[in-house]
This record gives structure tokens, sequence and C-alpha cells, in this order.
């Protein structure tokens, strides 16, 4: 079994990519563009997946409800998912990674 570190860092980096995804995109050209909202969602699934292996202390203590379990197909929800929720869940889970585990979440070195 993979440790919670790893599950993670797994967050840490698919929140990531999803800030470089949506870096100076708005909401009408994320519309316009199934790539872009295919690879939000793909990378929305890793997140998902991966809070979803953490064991129940930390994902109890730290996630505090900051990952959906569904966000269906409003792309409005998945637009306010990856630009409002991402970065701070991205910021709560780098700061677990950094002061649980002794080190710097991917992407913050």
């Amino acid at each position: 079994m993979r440790h919670d570190c790893l599950y993670l860092d797994d967050i840490v980096e698919a929140a990531d990519h999803i800030a470089q995804f949506m870096a100076g995109v708005d909401f009408e050209a994320f519309q316009k563009s199934e790539m872009l909202r295919s690879a939000v969602m793909q990378k929305l699934g890793i997140i998902g997946e991966a809070a979803g292996h953490i064991s129940q202390e930390p994902a109890t203590c730290y996630a505090s409800g900051a990952v959906a379990a569904n966000f269906g197909i409003d792309w409005e929800v998945v637009w306010r998912a990856a630009t409002n929720r991402c970065p701070v869940l991205r910021a709560q889970v780098g700061g677990i990674v950094a002061s649980e585990f002794g080190g710097p979440a991917k992407g913050s070195e």
C-alpha cells in the first residue's frame, strides 16, 4: 500500500498541472476547448482518487472537505473548482507535505 505522502504528492502535482492549464484562460476559452476541459477533468479525477486513498487521520485532520467527490459536467462548477478550489487545496496539501513529511511539496522547491 502506498504511503499517504505519495497520494498527497499526487494531489499537489495534479493541482499544479491544473494551474498551468488554466493560466491566462478565461471561462469562455475554457468552455470552447474540449482538450482543456478534458485535461482539467482528468486531473480533478486524479485529485479525487488520491484523496479517497488517504488514510482517515490525515483526511479528517487536513482535507476539511476540500475535494468534492463529483463535479458532474456543469462546466461552471468545473471552472470554479479549477480556478478557486484547486489553488487553495494545493496550498493546504503542500503545507501538509512540508510539515508532516519533512520536505517541500513538488513544485514548491
